[in-house]
């Protein structure tokens, strides 16, 4: 769905610093919104942290950069990583140029898949007010 010019899956879970997930059968895959990697401008580096490594809701456990911007990668739930999108190595910008398909980030297997519900999820009347508070806040800025 478009909203102010962004592309805004409803069927995707967002966390509150842009970064989407969607459920893939009994995995999570995530990567970044629209909305941030347009903010970002073009993405230089994305850090694949190992298969195995654990996540944690709401904690850092990776890094992402443009030539502007370094950024942090939080868990959307708890879990653990088991994929990360190898092309990103050498081709990181495939997140400018397809967010939601092939410049997807990690997969996870979550231990909860109830945390989800801690994420920002819905239709336009859940997405839109909080992407316009978002463009409001980052145009002040």
């Amino acid at each position: 769905m478009d909203i102010a010019g962004y592309n805004m899956p409803e069927d995707l879970y967002y966390d509150t610093y842009h970064f989407w997930t969607r459920v893939d059968g009994d995995l999570l895959v995530m990567g970044m919104d629209d909305f941030a990697e347009k903010l970002a401008g073009q993405i230089v580096f994305v850090q694949l942290p190992f298969e195995g490594k654990a996540v944690v809701a709401g904690k850092k456990f990776a890094k992402i950069e443009s030539g502007k911007w370094l950024g942090t990668v939080y868990g959307p739930v708890d879990g653990e990583i088991v994929g990360v999108n190898q092309d990103l190595e050498s081709n990181p910008a495939l997140i400018n140029q397809d967010c939601y398909g092939a410049g997807w980030m990690y997969r996870i297997r979550p231990k909860d898949p109830g945390q989800l519900s801690r994420l920002i999820h819905g239709g336009r009347d859940v997405l839109e007010p909080w992407l316009a508070a978002d463009i409001k806040k980052f145009k002040q800025d």
